[in-house]
């Protein structure tokens, strides 16, 4: 029998949801995720532990690194049989380095309180290598090796087959958001109608991920359908949310992300597409941006990135780009090679004479 049967959730008086899993220790980390964290996040934490600990079937307090590898090995599941995709047998690499991450930040949590028996984190932050003069980095190896895959895009007749198979003013807003502006799913589900900026041409987006604000420029077209979706569309309602259920029990709720995933599930249906998620959509606009030619920086100011480093892939996705860069350099070592083979000529024929 598992130490947490049940993942229980309720919502607070503030309408925000809360999760236990019936421990003190991981209640308390989850009430202290939900304070600093998006909902998205307290919910993912949330199954992360519980999953950690259906495995592990051991107090909290009594996990050892041995129960960690144990857990590892449990999620990789069988070796001897592998996906050619990616080269992993069960779950992805990415999504067991996230539950250890989980996990490591849930003892990180336990050791900071100090009123534990825990003073150390059972998670190891990797294996130890035979350099042991090298760095502290170099010293030790992921515990899960992540590969670094490039995003998908939709190519310009994906995108026209997905607009056409979308069938109101509302989808087509929301799909524009993200095609046109790279805006996030939560982002565009979360724009109130004092947001939208039509005068500037633009939107400010309240809550992005880590709670940081922008004002995003909008192209036209975004503005052109949201208009037509509020005349002709949108019901008449209490909240402020720009997109709303347009039909059933729910007509004039905030629409939710699994509204807006299921609009997008359709619409591929209907396309014949196999990729089209809201992520996707985002990195098409970003890449197709790049490749227009605007810059790094300001990319990564649209796109909302804390980080630069976050921007870069965009630089391989765009392939104009990179084979124009390599276009130049080649020319002007050809250039060079041409000089220098004609300049030791001149001295051949001057030594000749």
């Amino acid at each position: 029998m598992s130490c947490f049967p049940c993942l229980v959730r309720s919502v607070s008086p503030a309408g925000e949801a809360r999760f236990a899993l019936g421990d003190p220790f991981v209640d308390r980390y989850l009430e202290f995720v939900a304070g600093r964290c998006r909902p998205n996040t307290l919910r993912a934490t949330a199954f992360d532990l519980k999953t950690f600990f259906t495995v592990v079937d051991r107090d909290p307090l009594a996990v050892t690194s041995a129960d960690v590898f144990e857990f590892l090995a449990d999620q990789r599941g069988d070796r001897r049989v592998v996906r050619i995709t990616d080269r992993e047998s069960r779950l992805s690499a990415r999504t067991i380095a996230r539950r250890l991450s989980t996990v490591s930040g849930f003892y990180a949590y336990l050791v900071a309180r100090g009123d534990t028996p825990v003073m150390t984190s059972p998670v190891p932050r990797g294996l130890s290598t035979r350099r042991a003069a090298g760095s502290v980095t170099s010293r030790t190896v992921p515990l899960v090796r992540v590969p670094r895959t490039l995003p998908k895009i939709l190519s310009p007749v994906e995108v026209d087959t997905l607009m056409g198979a979308l069938r109101s003013w509302r989808d087509r807003a929301m799909v524009e958001a993200m095609l046109l502006a790279g805006l996030r799913r939560c982002e565009v589900l979360g724009l109130r109608l004092s947001d939208i900026h039509v005068g500037d041409r633009r939107v400010f987006v309240v809550d992005g991920k880590g709670g940081h604000q922008r004002f995003t420029p909008m192209a036209n077209r975004f503005f052109s359908s949201v208009g037509r979706y509020l005349d002709t569309e949108r019901p008449a309602t209490d909240t402020d949310r720009v997109f709303v259920v347009l039909k059933g029990p729910r007509r004039g709720c905030a629409l939710t992300a699994g509204g807006l995933d299921e609009v997008l599930t359709g619409a591929r249906r209907r396309g014949g597409l196999s990729h089209g998620t809201c992520h996707q959509l985002r990195h098409t606009c970003l890449t197709r941006l790049r490749e227009a030619g605007m810059s790094l920086e300001a990319v990564q100011a649209q796109a909302g990135h804390r980080s630069i480093e976050s921007t870069r892939v965009y630089l391989h996705l765009t392939n104009d780009w990179l084979a124009e860069q390599y276009q130049r350099a080649a020319a002007l070592i050809d250039a060079n090679q041409a000089a220098v083979a004609e300049m030791l000529a001149a001295q051949e024929l001057a030594a000749g004479q």
